[in-house]
């Protein structure tokens, strides 16, 4: 089944580094206008293994005999896997990692695309997955009516329900001997009460979730009634109001509330955007270009990174503890000699994921421009 990436997934794979061989992390689009057939895939998987095995054997100086052995058997396997296991159904993009003598072997199908490209290193290529994480997973979805009450949480781009509280509410044909205005107040009450179930489980839901997007799908009326049910905390987390037909689907959930996602990621990379502007602009908790980034994830003090996609830069990293630089020379902590990278978006988001923080990929906005399309905001 195709995968969603999550931020304690990426940190999983950002605190790997081999310590007895190499790491090969291979990515592969799946996009149907790009590989819209099994042979179209396959051709470029061959392409992608064969310049990663000629990348290999033409830096391998330093690995010993064992280490080029396991490196061969890691491209090996990869094929295989690709010949004899891989299920392309539902998958926009494909991601595999492997470290065989460190004992890891993680494929991942996305249902996001990704851009074609195998890198061979002591730790595992992570830029191509940045733009995937937090595309909405983890929201939830409120339908709510009179009657109707379920939860769904959107899981690797589908809508799965995780609660139901509808309620049979009885209709106006129930009310034998009762009054009509009798029983209409006793139904109001049995809709108050639903509602105010509905939104107890939401905010039990919104805690326990630690605050996810959320969206309601309701009628108007319904909504006047329920938000002012709703804890604070869940109002802040509510992203967007709509309503939708009585009995629509999961999938028809989805596509309805997609968009409002969209719109939601864009205000917070507009609010990311500002809060950099201030913080740069009077010497704050902002960082800009690549010497102050570099320097600000080495520390453990980026909380959000931000880049511009397509930006890259070198970058001298210390082999010993791993810090980094955007110059040559020593390590300032241990005196080693540093080296010098070519994929210094890649280290920066190592050390920025490994240490807690996240990154994101701005799509919006040309700020970070005359920052060298790099710049963080900072916890110190």
């Amino acid at each position: 089944m195709a995968e969603t990436v999550s931020w304690d997934g990426l940190r999983e794979l950002a605190g790997f580094r081999a310590e007895k061989g190499c790491a090969i992390s291979l990515y592969l689009d799946l996009d149907p206008s790009i590989a819209p057939t099994a042979g179209d895939a396959a051709t470029r998987v061959s392409s992608l293994l064969s310049e990663g095995e000629r990348h290999s054997e033409a830096n391998s100086r330093g690995l010993t005999h064992d280490q080029r052995v396991a490196l061969k058997q890691d491209f090996d396997r990869i094929r295989d896997y690709f010949d004899n296991e891989f299920d392309r159904d539902g998958a926009h993009g494909l991601a595999i990692f492997s470290a065989g003598l460190d004992n890891v072997w993680r494929p991942r199908t996305l249902i996001e695309s990704v851009p074609d490209r195998v890198r061979v290193g002591r730790e595992f290529h992570l830029a191509p997955l940045v733009p995937l994480v937090g595309r909405g997973e983890g929201a939830i979805v409120a339908v709510v009516g009179r009657e109707r009450g379920e939860l769904f949480r959107l899981r690797s781009g589908r809508l799965d329900e995780i609660a139901d509280k509808t309620d049979e509410v009885p209709g106006r044909h129930d009310q034998g001997g009762w009054s009509q205005s009798r029983f209409q107040r006793h139904i109001e009450k049995l809709v108050e009460e639903h509602l105010r179930e509905v939104a107890g489980e939401l905010d039990r839901r919104v805690r326990s979730m630690r605050s996810p997007k959320v969206i309601v799908v309701s009628s108007e009326e319904t909504r006047a009634e329920l938000e002012e049910l709703l804890s604070t905390e869940t109002r802040k987390a509510v992203v967007g109001w709509t309503s939708a037909e009585a009995h629509a689907s999961p999938r028809e959930l989805l596509e309805l509330t997609s968009p409002i996602l969209e719109k939601a990621r864009a205000k917070e990379e507009a609010e990311l955007m500002d809060r950099w502007r201030e913080g740069a602009g009077r010497g704050g908790r902002a960082a800009s270009g690549w010497s102050e980034t570099l320097e600000a994830a080495s520390d453990a003090r980026v909380d959000v990174l931000l880049y511009e996609e397509g930006s890259d830069h070198e970058a001298w990293q210390c082999p010993a503890c791993g810090r980094l630089s955007a110059s040559s020379g020593r390590c300032p902590l241990d005196g080693t000699e540093t080296e010098q990278r070519d994929d210094g978006l890649d280290l920066t988001v190592h050390q920025t994921v490994a240490h807690g923080g996240t990154v994101w990929a701005v799509t919006a906005h040309q700020d970070l421009g005359p920052a060298e399309g790099v710049g963080a905001l900072l916890r110190y």
